[in-house]
């Protein structure tokens, strides 16, 4: 379990991350003043309803993931092919690079609790044999349902380079990942991978594995800009100012998937309602929308399918266009799916 935690930092990192201007001398910080409104005497009643109240807030049976075709994914093609695989995990395509976000394929986001958090779908950490080689795994912060021990264990030999938020390679380092093959990303950070920009967004959050590193690495999304497509992926985090910067800086986008999903009034600043989210898109100028960070885990308190259903008739109500591919199903900025899967499963 002690590998799980990751690591802490070392004064040399502290000393690294005090370049950043993000960094106020002691922590990272967001771009504006954000916290939780959770008082001791909250603490008790919310741990019961994460782990006794679950009528609702988990599907009753688990949730299919469709099988992955080898030969669909690495066709060539001019336009970015995705894949998603519950929560946040992305599995994309493009120009011929194979690329993964936050490849959280685990059974449990809470591995150093006594209270597990079980995933909706099963097996899952078996979709990793049956993945190609991965050119770029990118990581958006270091939550354990984003970063993933038993994942990274696993996809590490299939991996040839990291890009990480500020302060996320201190872990891989301990899990055994070559620092030679991991690079580090400050808010607006870009480098040209085989043509394609990527540039590391950021997003109102915060970090952390242990009691004594919260915020001590940073958070943010990934920014995909190729000739003929512009992709983001807005990573967790609550609304603010810096859709519209990001939007002004990096946009209009083709597609963009944006958070949506486990959030709570307590917790609103770090984490936005789905209405919020198309909203968000739209200040970003994302043409085209898909919700995660839903259909995984039961994090917070509500409805499992509320997230998609509140994002869906937002969608509808803006006019913007929005895709639900099942988890597991292959599709493309033009290839739209559309169907409420979800409705079919209680």
């Amino acid at each position: 379990m002690r590998n799980q935690f990751g690591a802490k930092p070392t004064n040399q990192d502290l000393k690294k991350y005090s370049s950043s201007d993000n960094w106020d001398g002691n922590k990272f910080i967001n771009l504006e003043k954000t916290g939780m409104n959770i008082s001791f005497q909250d603490i008790p009643k919310l741990l019961y309803k994460q782990f006794c109240e679950k009528k609702g807030r988990e599907p009753k049976i688990p949730i299919p993931v469709a099988e992955f075709k080898r030969k669909d994914f690495l066709a060539p093609s001019d336009n970015a092919k995705f894949i998603w695989y519950g929560h946040s995990v992305i599995l994309m395509r493009i120009k011929g690079q194979t690329m993964l976000i936050d490849p959280m394929f685990g059974s449990n986001a809470a591995p150093i609790s006594p209270f597990s958090v079980k995933r909706f779908s099963k097996n899952t950490l078996d979709i990793i044999e049956k993945l190609p080689g991965i050119d770029l795994l990118l990581i958006s912060h270091d939550h354990y349902d984003h970063l993933d021990y038993d994942s990274i264990k696993l996809l590490k030999s299939k991996v040839k380079r990291f890009g990480v938020a500020l302060g996320v390679s201190r872990h891989l380092k301990k899990w055994n990942i070559p620092m030679d093959n991991i690079s580090e990303f400050d808010w607006w950070d870009k480098i040209d991978f085989e043509g394609i920009e990527i540039t590391f967004t950021p997003s109102r959050h915060f970090s952390g594995r242990g009691l004594k590193d919260r915020a001590k690495s940073l958070w943010g999304g990934w920014a995909f800009k190729t000739f003929n497509e512009n992709i983001w992926f807005s990573g967790d985090g609550g609304y603010g100012k810096h859709f519209k910067e990001v939007g002004e800086r990096l946009g209009p986008f083709d597609f963009g998937f944006m958070e949506c999903g486990q959030y709570n009034e307590k917790w609103h600043q770090i984490h936005m309602f789905p209405e919020e989210s198309v909203q968000a898109a739209i200040d970003a100028k994302a043409d085209k929308i898909m919700a995660v960070h839903w259909a995984a885990f039961a994090l917070a308190q509500h409805h499992w399918k509320d997230p998609i259903e509140r994002f869906t008739i937002k969608a509808q109500e803006m006019g913007i266009s929005n895709s639900r591919p099942q988890i597991g199903e292959l599709f493309s900025v033009k290839s739209q799916q559309t169907k409420n899967w979800w409705e079919k499963i209680d």
